[in-house]
């Protein structure tokens, strides 16, 4: 179950599962393309129904308010890590990109902003699980007031 936090016009969510890249689609004939991983299509939707379940706020940012997200992939932790040092960084697959554009994909199709252009920053990065955490993503959403991160520092 999805945990939703409502600050004033932003939410956070934590969406529990295995975060799944969407990468390339690949063609089967008569114009027919589908996902190269099965895994996103159910990822998406466990996104998507994270923002539309019953009793969540319902955030929706209008046709021009720039957004910001805040995206932390939690991934799966593998049994072979080391259980007494500190926990490594996640350098494997998937990249962070194809995270990214399948929680975006879901995000805006639960109607929460209304064109994927309005998306003007986002924040984004994966790790390992820690010992005894749930992996899947954090998903903070808020309006773009004052551009920061790299819309500042490249002025």
């Amino acid at each position: 179950m999805a945990g939703l936090i409502a600050q004033l016009t932003a939410v956070a969510v934590f969406v529990p599962g295995r975060p799944a890249p969407q990468g390339s689609k690949r063609h089967v004939g008569n114009g027919v393309m589908v996902e190269s991983s099965k895994a996103v299509k159910p990822w998406r939707q466990d996104v998507r129904e994270a923002f539309l379940t019953e009793g969540s706020p319902r955030v929706r940012f209008d046709q021009g308010v720039p957004v910001l997200v805040r995206l932390v992939f939690v991934m799966p932790r593998p049994s072979g890590l080391p259980k007494t040092r500190a926990t490594p960084p996640h350098t494997k697959r998937p990249d962070v990109d194809k995270l990214e554009r399948a929680v975006l994909d879901a995000v805006g199709s639960a109607g929460v902003w209304h064109d994927d252009a309005q998306v003007t920053e986002v924040v984004k990065a994966k790790r390992y699980a820690e010992i005894g955490e749930t992996p899947g993503c954090h998903i903070h959403v808020q309006p773009n007031t004052i551009l920061s991160g790299a819309a500042s520092w490249a002025r």
